[in-house]
């Protein structure tokens, strides 16, 4: 039986395995991909860390940039 998704994704790139029919799998992948509600800012790593970084402990700080891959004398 050939579902809507089928006649809309089907043989496309969401579908994932190439056998023209859209499965329960690939209905999630194009539900997550599509109609996700998800919002991405345009805030890089290194701004979103100063925000977070901003009230923490000196010692804890330089710890949790080290971890991140930073250099704790750049901030």
């Amino acid at each position: 039986m050939i579902g809507p998704l089928d006649r809309l994704f089907g043989n496309g790139p969401f579908d994932l395995n190439h056998d023209g029919k859209i499965d329960a799998g690939e209905t999630a992948y194009i539900n997550d991909t599509i109609f996700s509600e998800e919002v991405h800012d345009d805030i890089d790593e290194e701004e979103e860390l100063r925000d977070e970084i901003e009230f923490m402990d000196p010692e804890e700080r330089r710890e949790a940039l080290e971890d991140a891959g930073f250099d704790p004398d750049d901030f």
